[in-house]
């Protein structure tokens, strides 16, 4: 996709949506963490769901970890995967507290030696609790990026390193959100809504949708 397609895509997508966030939940960069965990094979609601009774009794490394991971699961169990899940975020909470004081750390290297957390968890992390220019790449950029021509690649490494590369740095901030959004809305798995989509006429997909009658 050219450079100036790309300046109109991020530009159409800012205009649609100018302050673009998370559908998750939260309050704190721990809660965000935690959130982003358990969202891992689970939808945004369904966390959403969990985490709201799970806050008001416990919000912090050390409440968690009072909890116990029997505990933790009765909260989470509505989840996908909530006993590995459980098991993870406890790792993760006695870490935080026995070396970083119960504070989430805002270095890429710190979040990945996390019990639970990869390279996108901490993209999230790092983007949307601490703002930083990061990327994290899930099925629905991986989706995107590849369908529209914007950023192909082969694994969701290549396609991160090359929205790095072609992202302009005014729409950096703010790119994983409109980015996510759009597969989730529009550029859905199945049958995108081509039609009905801003950047239509920039998109390189060849199978593009049409109205039904």
């Amino acid at each position: 996709m050219k450079r100036a397609d790309v300046n109109e895509l991020f530009s159409r997508l800012r205009e649609l949506d100018p302050h673009p966030t998370t559908e998750l939940a939260y309050t704190t960069p721990f809660e965000l963490l935690v959130a982003v965990v358990l969202s891992a094979q689970a939808t945004d609601a369904g966390v959403n769901k969990a985490t709201k009774k799970l806050y008001p009794v416990a919000n912090t490394p050390q409440a968690i970890l009072d909890l116990g991971e029997d505990g933790l699961k009765r909260y989470i169990s509505t989840i996908g995967l909530y006993n590995a899940k459980a098991k993870n975020v406890i790792a993760l909470c006695r870490l935080l507290v026995e070396q970083h004081h119960g504070e989430v750390p805002r270095t890429r290297a710190e979040l990945e030696a996390l019990p639970g957390v990869g390279r996108k968890t901490a993209n999230v992390v790092l983007n949307t609790a601490f703002g930083e220019p990061t990327i994290a790449v899930d099925t629905h950029i991986f989706r995107v990026a590849n369908r529209t021509g914007l950023a192909p690649g082969k694994d969701v490494r290549a396609v991160e390193d090359k929205l790095e590369k072609v992202v302009p740095a005014e729409f950096k901030r703010d790119a994983h959100h409109w980015l996510i959004l759009h597969g989730r809305y529009v550029c859905k798995a199945r049958r995108p809504d081509c039609p009905n989509c801003v950047i239509r006429d920039l998109c390189r997909y060849k199978d593009k949708t049409i109205e039904r009658d």
